[in-house]
């Protein structure tokens, strides 16, 4: 398994940050890659994906979610083996850091090379420097589910 953690600070308060990130049929807009993402029922996702040329549709289970600290997944059947968990901290009343920090298997060749050479924590920092951009010229969410898993 591999690992990757990164973090960005994002200028809005934590409740808009975790907000943004619970509404992941937006994950399209700032996630490289990221073809779809379908919310199937409260713990459930459907994602299509497309990296490096490689095609990919799995299923995640939202295995923990804290409104305004964490959300945890794990990919359940599909050919991608994932886990991961993005969490959330005032920083102050107005910037909130965000950390994602994800567990992977990379398959095949062209996966594990990719890995090697960096490729998925540069995908993982774009993403993170995507969603910055996305709340903070937003300003403000575009839903939430405020529940708890």
């Amino acid at each position: 398994m591999s690992q990757v953690k990164e973090s960005i600070e994002v200028d809005v308060p934590v409740r808009t940050a975790y907000n943004q990130w619970t509404q992941f049929e937006m994950f399209p807009q700032f996630m490289d890659g990221v073809e779809s993402v379908e919310q199937v029922d409260d713990v459930l996702t459907h994602w299509v994906t497309q990296i490096g040329g490689v095609d990919r549709e799995f299923d995640a289970e939202i295995t923990q979610q804290i409104p305004d600290e964490r959300v945890a997944w794990v990919t359940v059947g599909g050919e991608t083996e994932q886990s991961g968990v993005v969490t959330f901290r005032p920083i102050d009343a107005t910037r909130t850091e965000v950390t994602l920090r994800m567990d992977f298997d990379p398959d095949g060749l062209a996966e594990n090379i990719a890995d090697k050479l960096g490729f998925i924590d540069r995908k993982v920092t774009g993403d993170l420097k995507r969603f910055k951009r996305f709340i903070e010229e937003r300003g403000t969410e575009s839903g939430a589910w405020r529940g708890q898993i």
